[in-house]
C-alpha cells in the first residue's frame, strides 16, 4: 500500500470513530432523562401514599397499646384491692353507724326522749254521787263506813273526793324550736301517759258481799314543750291535752268512758348520768256530764325517768 492510499484510509476510520463516539454520548444521553423522570414520577406517585399509610398503621398500634396499658392497670387494681365479703362489709357499716351514734350522743351530753313513772296526789272537784251503779234491785253503792246510814242502798254521795294515783308513759322528742317559732333549746315532744286513780276500797255493794272499789283509769295523749335543751334542768308545759276516763263502777246509765282534756306543767332534772326526777301538776277538764259523774280535778305528784 502507499502512502497516498493509506492517509484517505486513516481519515476514514478517524472519521467514522467520531461519528461512532458521537452516538454513543447521544444515546447515553437520551438515556439518562428517560431513566431519571422514570424513577423521579415513581418517587413522587408512591413515596406519600407510603407514609400516609404507614402513620396511619403506626397511629393504630400506638392507640391499641394505650388500651392494652390501661386494661392491664385496671386488672393490677382489681387483684391488688382488698376482698370484703358482704357479710363483713355490712358489719363495718353498722360499726361505722354505731360509732357514729355514740359520738353524737357523747356530743350532747344526754338523750332527748324520756320514759318515766309516776305517783301522787289527786283532788276531784265533785264526789263521786251518781257513779253509784244500777242494780237488779235499782239500789245505789253506798258506805255506812262514811258514817251514813246503816243501809248500804244510801249514801250515794258519800265516796271520797281524794285519791291516789300511779302510772306511767314517755316523752318523744318531735322538733327542735317548735319549728321555728322559738329558740333552738325550746323542743316539742309527744307525750303518752296512762295512770291508775283510786278513790275508795271496798265500798258495801247490794251485788256482792266483797264490796267495790271505786276508781278511775286515765289514758292521755298530749304534747309537751320543754325548755333549756342540753341543761340539766328543763321546765315543760302541756298546753292541752287529750284523755280518755274510764270509771268503775259504771254511772247510774251504765256508762264508764268519760272524755276530757288535761293541762299540766313541771320540770325534770338530770341527776346522775341518763336518771331524771321530776314533778308534775295537772288540772282535769271534763268535756261533759258522764251521767251525772264528772272527773274534774287537779292531780300532783312527782316522777323517775330514764333517758333512751
Amino acid at each position: 500500500m502507499t502512502l497516498s492510499n493509506a492517509k484517505p484510509n486513516f481519515l476514514l476510520i478517524t472519521l467514522l470513530s467520531c461519528t461512532a463516539t458521537a452516538l454513543v454520548s447521544t444515546a447515553q444521553a437520551n438515556e439518562t432523562p428517560k431513566k431519571y423522570k422514570h424513577t423521579k414520577s415513581i418517587v413522587t406517585s408512591t413515596t406519600p401514599y407510603s407514609l400516609e399509610r404507614i402513620n396511619e398503621k403506626v397511629n393504630a398500634l400506638e392507640s391499641q397499646l394505650q388500651a392494652v396499658q390501661a386494661e392491664n392497670r385496671n386488672l393490677r387494681a382489681v387483684v391488688n384491692r382488698p376482698h370484703v365479703d358482704q357479710d363483713t362489709a355490712k358489719v363495718q357499716e353498722l360499726e361505722t353507724w354505731a360509732n357514729s351514734v355514740k359520738a353524737e350522743g357523747t356530743t350532747k351530753g344526754s338523750k332527748d326522749n324520756l320514759v318515766f313513772f309516776r305517783g301522787g296526789y289527786n283532788h276531784a272537784n265533785n264526789n263521786r254521787g251518781g257513779i253509784t251503779g244500777a242494780n237488779a234491785g235499782g239500789g245505789l253503792l253506798g258506805s255506812k263506813d262514811l258514817g251514813v246510814s246503816g243501809d248500804p242502798l244510801a249514801g250515794a254521795n258519800s265516796v271520797p273526793q281524794d285519791a291516789w294515783y300511779f302510772g306511767a308513759g314517755f316523752d318523744w322528742s318531735l322538733n327542735d324550736g317548735l319549728f321555728g317559732l322559738a329558740p333552738k333549746d325550746t323542743e316539742l315532744f309527744a307525750e303518752l301517759m296512762f295512770d291508775y286513780k283510786e278513790f275508795q276500797d271496798r265500798i258495801p255493794s247490794p251485788l256482792t258481799s266483797q264490796g267495790v272499789t271505786v276508781s278511775q283509769f286515765t289514758l292521755a295523749a298530749s304534747p309537751k314543750v320543754k325548755l333549756f335543751k342540753g341543761s340539766d334542768f328543763r321546765p315543760w308545759l302541756i298546753p292541752a291535752g287529750l284523755e280518755i276516763n274510764v270509771i268503775s263502777p259504771p254511772s247510774v246509765g251504765v256508762t264508764y268512758i268519760n272524755p276530757g282534756i288535761q293541762f299540766g306543767a313541771g320540770a325534770d332534772y338530770k341527776i346522775w348520768k341518763d336518771l331524771y326526777a321530776g314533778v308534775d301538776a295537772r288540772y282535769h277538764l271534763s268535756l261533759d256530764s258522764n251521767d251525772g259523774v264528772r272527773t274534774d280535778g287537779v292531780s300532783a305528784g312527782g316522777y323517775l325517768g330514764f333517758g333512751f
